[in-house]
């Protein structure tokens, strides 16, 4: 592309960049297509890649191999077990202690951030009425953690539920009974339980005690409605995917890479 200028001719540089996503089993991911996509919209040159580590371990050479990556998302099941491999994390990735996307800047530092609690907090809001003030978190990955955060910012209390007790679970899935379920009118499912194509697995909860008054919010998109979320729509419940989510956090992962 050619600018005039005084008379004139001044070619503007476009530079191209790479940019990828790390994560276990990532074939499926959503985030290669979308960046794809939005690339060809815009009319750039980047490219965006799966990175598919075995082991976390891997991404020191990964990243040694491929000095030129500007930017990477971070998926299952790394969200926290990339931290130590970061030179900076932002304030909000800080307290959330989990990272899903980084930033890697001219002079090679990598930067973690979590734009996951953006996506969720904007996505969930709209859906929200004035019965919804506690939540059940199925899961206490890293996900779970940033969904945590978002909670804890629109003044919803939260429980973490389990297979096994811990410091940071208040239930297993044992301990879940109707009393609970009707008590938690917002269930949040941060498991991959019910992924493609595991499509028939579900959290183990009391379904029967869901209502009308509950909101399922699977972090899952594919398939769009998976086990937890149709048992749910059977039951009278609002339910939500995690697909909208996953387009906002993306197009905030990409204001911070630019």
């Amino acid at each position: 592309m050619y600018w005039h200028l005084n008379g004139m001719d001044v070619k503007q540089e476009k530079h191209v960049y790479r940019f990828g996503l790390i994560g276990k089993n990532i074939e499926y991911s959503f985030s290669r297509a979308y960046f794809k996509k939005k690339f060809e919209a815009e009319g750039l040159q980047h490219s965006y890649e799966n990175f598919d580590l075995e082991t976390i371990d891997e991404f020191t050479e990964l990243i040694k191999q491929n000095q030129n990556i500007k930017g990477m998302n971070v998926t299952i099941p790394y969200k926290e077990a990339i931290i130590p491999f970061l030179d900076k994390l932002n304030k909000r990735a800080k307290k959330i202690g989990a990272v899903n996307t980084i930033k890697i800047t001219k002079k090679g530092t990598l930067i973690g951030f979590n734009t996951d609690c953006y996506g969720f907090t904007k996505s969930i809001k709209p859906l929200l009425k004035a019965h919804h003030k506690n939540a059940l978190i199925l899961g206490t990955g890293g996900a779970s953690k940033a969904i945590a955060y978002s909670l804890k910012e629109l003044n919803i209390k939260f429980n973490y539920v389990s297979r096994r007790e811990s410091n940071s679970s208040h239930f297993t899935y044992n301990d879940l009974n109707e009393t609970i379920i009707s008590k938690h009118q917002i269930i949040i499912n941060c498991t991959p339980l019910g992924t493609h194509p595991n499509a028939n697995q579900c959290p183990d909860i009391p379904y029967d005690a869901i209502s009308n008054e509950h909101l399922l919010f699977d972090l899952i998109y594919n398939p769009e409605a998976t086990k937890f979320l149709t048992i749910g729509k059977l039951r009278g419940a609002k339910i939500c995917n995690g697909l909208e989510m996953l387009g906002l956090q993306a197009e905030k992962a990409w204001e911070i890479w630019n």
